[in-house]
């Protein structure tokens, strides 16, 4: 059998580069509290006792971003002094400056005509990923290596082990059968910051004993399986005190780890209409419901947008061979609504459709939310997208169809439903254009 491994890597909120994704969300949250309609590009570097806030905002808020840092630094657990860098003491540099005009322009202008609502705020590629290996419809080396990153910060902060301090990774490989199925944990790496004058042999049992096992399925362990913790013996010094820290430099770790590809762009400090943070969330969101409705086992999603339009220019969706339907019959996002629509009712009326079995529509069921940071899934520029996945029908049955459609939104609107206008009908080159 043709076995071969796969290793994703986590770190805890007190790595490098997770404080400064930290410091630079808690600032965008600041301001969109204040005020909803903030622009935001913020970026963050860190090193010894330094901070360096930097990029755009275009905002009413009022926000003191040299304390915001302090807290998201103190709430991490950097507070004891002479370490190399603590909430207290660590120089703050602020600069921040207005988004450009001529991106600002193509954000806010109006064309009907090219369909523009709100657009993008720049160009970009971005992708989604989602398949059947765990619950949460995520690979399983990533999942892994995340709920170790947990369970870490877990037994620091609770003092269940008191000699660990903030900074620590970890990386979980898992080995993967002739079929691409997970079969077991093959290696493990923890790497945990720790107080002067720790017993490393008490560490790596503890690190055992509290964090490994009572997180990694003990089917997935077995007598090979290797454990590698603290591997130098010695991790003292650690934090921006020993590494310095940059915005989105763990974006492979904040998504699928690996198994997925990244568009390049980081996700934090940046509000809404940044497609690198929302169109990101979106494609995630199409491939996820793409996996459960059991359409395919694995699916990976483009899109791409240019600066100024609300929709994207292109899409593209790879099911690696493990689709239930043709490949070419998983649809394009096709946009059924424009702004000013109630939802519930397009959901009904989508809702009719689906009892007609002959065609198969999932309907993918998007909140349509004024969003923040875009967590919910989208800025007010995509919330009006409602996604459907279909398979057609063969070229003969589709005017029976449509007539059946007819009068199973006829019966709807008898008992009381209400519709906005009826959806336009697929062309008839629509299979050959979106292949």
């Amino acid at each position: 059998m043709n076995r071969n491994n796969f290793t994703s890597e986590s770190v805890t909120c007190g790595h490098p580069d997770k404080i400064c994704d930290q410091i630079a969300d808690r600032i965008l949250d600041a301001l969109l509290e204040q005020d909803p309609q903030s622009r935001v590009a913020c970026e963050v570097t860190c090193t010894t006792d330094a901070v360096h806030i930097f990029g755009e905002v275009t905002t009413k808020a009022e926000v003191d971003y040299a304390g915001l840092a302090r807290r998201v630094i103190e709430e991490i657990g950097y507070t004891e002094p002479n370490r190399g860098f603590d909430a207290e003491t660590c120089r703050i540099k602020v600069d921040l400056h207005e988004q450009s005009p001529d991106i600002a322009r193509g954000i806010a202008r109006r064309n009907e005509a090219e369909r523009i609502n709100t657009g993008a705020g720049d160009q970009g590629i971005l992708f989604g990923y989602a398949c059947k290996e765990t619950v949460n419809r995520m690979p399983l080396p990533i999942e892994l290596a995340h709920a170790l990153a947990k369970r870490l910060e877990l037994v620091r902060r609770s003092n269940e082990l008191q000699y660990l301090l903030p900074d620590g990774k970890t990386q979980v490989t898992v080995e993967y059968d002739g079929q691409d199925r997970p079969c077991r944990v093959a290696a493990v790496i923890v790497s945990s910051q720790h107080r002067e004058g720790v017993d490393i042999h008490t560490l790596r049992d503890d690190i055992l004993g509290h964090v490994i096992l009572p997180t990694i399925p003990s089917a997935l362990i077995d007598k090979d399986t290797q454990f590698f913790i603290n591997p130098t013996g010695r991790f003292v010094m650690g934090g921006p005190a020993a590494d310095s820290g940059v915005t989105g430099r763990k974006s492979i770790s904040d998504t699928y780890g690996g198994c997925a590809r990244h568009g390049g762009g980081s996700f934090s400090g940046k509000d809404a209409s940044k497609v690198d943070r929302s169109g990101a969330y979106l494609a995630r969101y199409i491939a996820k419901n793409i996996i459960a409705a059991d359409l395919a086992d694995r699916c990976e999603v483009q899109l791409a947008y240019a600066i100024g339009l609300a929709e994207p220019v292109s899409f593209r969706l790879d099911t690696f061979g493990t689709e239930r339907l043709k490949k070419d019959d998983i649809l394009y996002i096709k946009s059924i609504d424009r702004l000013g629509r109630n939802y519930k009712e397009i959901l009904e009326q989508w809702r009719v459709l689906t009892k007609e079995r002959e065609v198969d529509i999932v309907v993918l069921d998007m909140p349509l939310l004024d969003t923040r940071r875009g967590k919910d899934l989208m800025g007010t520029f995509l919330s009006d997208i409602v996604l459907q996945v279909l398979s057609f029908v063969a070229e003969n049955e589709r005017a029976n169809i449509r007539q059946r459609q007819a009068e199973g939104i006829a019966a709807a609107k008898a008992r009381g439903v209400r519709f906005g206008r009826p959806p336009r009908p697929l062309p008839e080159n629509f299979r050959e254009v979106h292949r």
